[in-house]
């Protein structure tokens, strides 16, 4: 079989079906084709947010919203300027998805399941007539005088202008390589820390606001920080992963992290008020009640890791144990041997090389008629909606660069 087309659009997620609605709304006449590997379509997009999907983030400002990236920051800010979060909001409204705001700034449809998303992203390509193939895995990418020719393991199709919205896939990455893209080599970003240390044990679902530092590195994050029973997760841990996903990756892993458990408290600060609570509570047990906004079984960790008896009153805390536990409030050691992934939502960082892409296009600097949506590209984002928001806005951006 060979199949002719004006547009074809190799992955079936949400930045192909985004931009294949965008380009056919916009151009009625165009004869567009996903072509999918696997045997369904928006599979990502079905498990993203607990089976919810986080469709974007209540961040209306460009320039704040660019913040979110660990890769790919200065590369949208003019993106953003063009369809931001505001601009999806009204997009799925106008296509009949009305979204609601949570109290962290995630967005999801009012409906509170993903399946009304892939409805609507269904029935939009239905309505517009978009080819929808699955099981087409792209085997080769052939770039003739004014056509692109791909070949899948069952027909061969040709196209003017070839999208490609597969996401992390080392084998269409490998296919672009071969015709001269550069590929910055992919490494998990958003996974949690594995953590062995008696200080934690028997804690699981134990949560706090800290800071937290990688030792001898820049690398710094806040946020609540959850207690698992593989070791650390929250927010503010999955900050620091992304941030510092190919740091990490460079050190296979294996680090040692600070925790401030009082967040933006110092050590020095933390010592005085000690020092104050050795004689406002003098006659108390120093391990009974956390005087911090810290759980209490925290508190009673910390208390024993300053070798602090579970006996011992306030008044009776000597300077150095009174030393000791401001250490472990403030930049308490934890050794990290490994990651575990976040959720099924897995993320890399990695992808096509950003100074190879017009961003005002997301056109190929290298071939014309050869465009990149979503994460396909070296930009990830933490999580929240901002990576779906990277998808909508770069097939926006490829839309309104094609016309009759």
């Amino acid at each position: 079989m060979n199949s002719n087309y004006d547009i074809i659009i190799v992955g079936g997620g949400a930045a192909g079906f985004f931009t294949a609605i965008n380009i056919a709304e916009k151009n009625p006449k165009f004869r567009i084709v996903i072509v999918e590997r696997g045997k369904s379509v928006l599979e990502k997009v079905r498990i993203s947010g607990g089976g919810r999907c986080n469709v974007t983030h209540a961040c209306f400002i460009p320039n704040d919203l660019v913040k979110f990236y660990p890769r790919g920051e200065k590369e949208l800010r003019g993106p953003f300027h063009q369809f931001c979060s505001g601009d999806t909001i009204e997009w799925f409204e106008k296509h009949g998805v009305e979204l609601k705001i949570e109290d962290d700034g995630r967005m999801f449809p009012v409906s509170d399941t993903s399946q009304t998303i892939i409805d609507c992203f269904m029935n939009a390509t239905q309505k517009l007539k978009i080819d929808v193939l699955t099981s087409q895995s792209v085997q080769s990418i052939y770039k003739g005088d004014d056509y692109w020719k791909i070949e899948t393991q069952n027909d061969t199709y040709r196209c003017s202008k070839l999208i490609m919205t597969t996401g992390s896939n080392p084998k269409i990455w490998d296919l672009l390589a071969q015709i001269g893209h550069t590929i910055v080599a992919p490494v998990p970003s958003l996974f949690t820390f594995n953590i062995k240390d008696k200080r934690i044990n028997n804690l699981m679902g134990v949560s706090a606001l800290a800071s937290v530092k990688v030792k001898n590195s820049k690398l710094s994050a806040s946020g609540p920080l959850l207690i698992t029973h593989w070791g650390m997760s929250g927010p503010g841990i999955l900050r620091l992963s992304a941030w510092g996903a190919i740091e990490l990756h460079q050190k296979n892993y294996q680090f040692v992290i600070q925790v401030n458990w009082l967040n933006d408290v110092h050590l020095e600060e933390a010592e005085e008020r000690l020092k104050e609570l050795k004689i406002e509570h003098a006659k108390k047990n120093v391990s009974k009640k956390s005087p911090f906004d810290l759980p209490n079984r925290l508190w009673e960790q910390l208390v024993v890791a300053a070798h602090i008896s579970v006996e011992t009153k306030w008044a009776d805390l000597s300077k150095k144990q009174v030393h000791d536990l401001a250490i472990q409030l403030t930049c308490g050691e934890f050794q990290v041997n490994g990651k575990s992934t976040f959720k099924e939502e897995f993320v890399t960082a990695g992808g096509i090389d950003l100074k190879e892409i017009n961003f005002k296009t997301m056109e190929s600097k290298l071939h014309s008629n050869l465009y990149f949506a979503g994460e396909i590209v070296n930009i990830d984002a933490i999580t929240g909606g901002f990576n779906f928001q990277n998808a909508w806005t770069g097939g926006f951006l490829i839309a309104e660069t094609f016309s009759l």
